[in-house]
């Protein structure tokens, strides 16, 4: 009777640990999983592209980058067609300018504004994931396309809004180009918040930037040189003579489209300033206006860049396999 007990109590003690066996197994399985084995893309196709941004830790695949740099570009409720515009002209500015992926690029407006998925996230808060979807979306739209001017991928310069003309980058860089050519940028004032600034400077902050000493009878003297655009080329007056680029880098001006005047009682220099940027290839806010118009991003690309064509880029396979990626166009 007694080692009947013991073999039952025995049973029972044994049924228990392996109930508990029961419990804790899954657990231990959740919680130790095995890793998968972690591949290197950029390996599994040596002809896949991939950006170096200068402060970004690593390269980026460049579909990502090019979602980084709309984002940082343009506001992401314009109209899709504006936004598709934009994605295919930074592909285009990042493929020449690294030269398919082989040289760094900058992250602000001496390149092209990038924005990390962060800095994404910190921008838009709420609305991240529903901003990040419409993004992606309208990237993917877009994939490879670039804009082609004879056989080359065009340097797809780009601003933010107009004078109501693109400039030319002969009178932005003394450098003729044909496919950056002056053209009519209408219905900016529409859809940009700002189009002209006002500034009033004192004569003395005037002065510490120009590095020269004006006084009253200068201002009276003084010249703007206009080209066709209506932008100043050239600033004259006694003992001075400066560029409009020159004098809008200067004092910080939205744009070499400027007129100056002098107030005498108050030492103020008055400039007001029509549009934002450089003025030469797309203007941002000009997309905007022709895409509410119901212009394709193709149609708005093609028309800031004279005589060229949207065409996908294709990866010469031969190059890449033994050495960095290559866009090639000529195909």
């Amino acid at each position: 009777m007694r080692g009947f007990i013991i073999q039952s109590n025995m049973d029972k003690l044994l049924a228990a640990l392996f109930i508990v066996l029961l419990f804790f197994i899954p657990i231990l399985m959740k919680t130790t999983p095995v890793e998968p084995e972690k591949k290197n893309v950029a390996m599994e196709d040596p002809c896949a592209i991939y950006i170096t941004v200068e402060g970004v830790d690593k390269p980026l695949p460049l579909e990502e980058y090019v979602m980084g740099v709309v984002a940082g570009e343009m506001p992401i409720d314009f109209h899709d067609e504006a936004l598709r515009a934009q994605a295919i002209a930074a592909r285009t500015y990042a493929l020449r300018t690294t030269d398919g992926g082989k040289k760094p690029i900058e992250a602000t407006v001496s390149a092209q504004v990038y924005k990390t998925a962060a800095e994404r996230k910190e921008r838009w808060g709420k609305k991240f994931k529903q901003n990040e979807k419409k993004l992606r979306d309208i990237v993917a739209s877009t994939e490879g396309k670039t804009i082609v001017h004879g056989d080359e991928m065009i340097t797809a310069m780009f601003f933010s809004t107009s004078n109501g003309k693109t400039e030319t980058a002969q009178n932005y860089s003394g450098n003729p180009i044909p496919y950056l050519q002056s053209v009519e940028s209408p219905g900016e004032e529409v859809v940009a918040a700002e189009v002209e600034r006002h500034i009033e400077m004192p004569i003395k902050e005037w002065n510490e930037a120009l590095g020269s000493d004006w006084k009253a009878d200068r201002f009276k003297s003084l010249q703007l040189v206009r080209n066709q655009t209506g932008r100043v080329q050239k600033v004259v007056s006694t003992d001075f003579e400066m560029s409009g680029r020159e004098m809008r880098e200067a004092l910080g001006l939205a744009s070499t489209d400027f007129n100056i005047a002098y107030d005498i009682t108050n030492e103020l220099v008055l400039i007001t300033t029509k549009g934002y940027g450089h003025g030469v290839g797309m203007s941002q806010y000009g997309a905007e206006a022709f895409a509410q118009k119901g212009w394709a991003a193709e149609n708005i690309l093609t028309y800031y860049y004279s005589g060229t064509v949207i065409k996908k880029f294709e990866v010469d396979e031969s190059e890449c396999l033994k050495s960095p990626t290559l866009a090639n166009n000529s195909k």
